[in-house]
Order: C-alpha cells, then structure tokens, then sequence
C-alpha cells in the first residue's frame, strides 16, 4: 500500500516539475537570444525604436 501511494505522488507531481522546469528553459532561452540580439545589433538606429 505505501508504494502505491508513492506512485501516486509521483505520477501527479510529474508534470508540475516538468512544466516548471520547461518555463525555466524558456526564459533562460529567451533571455540568452535577447542578449545575443542586442549585441548583434549594438548601434543601430532601430533599437532606439524599440522602446
């Protein structure tokens, strides 16, 4: 019986831990982009647009 309940917490904890860590991945990925963009693109008139 007690693995049986362990299974359960696991099996619905899952995809919150997942779902997390995957938005963790995704501001890390954009943020880095983000970076990589203004450092590409550093003196252009256009970024002062982007406000």
């Amino acid at each position: 019986m007690p693995g049986a309940v362990i299974l359960m917490l696991v099996l619905l904890g899952f995809p919150i831990i997942f779902g997390l860590s995957m938005a963790g991945v995704a501001a890390l990925f954009g943020h880095v982009l983000w970076k990589d963009g203004e450092i590409r693109n550093e003196g252009s008139e256009l970024l002062d647009l982007n406000t």
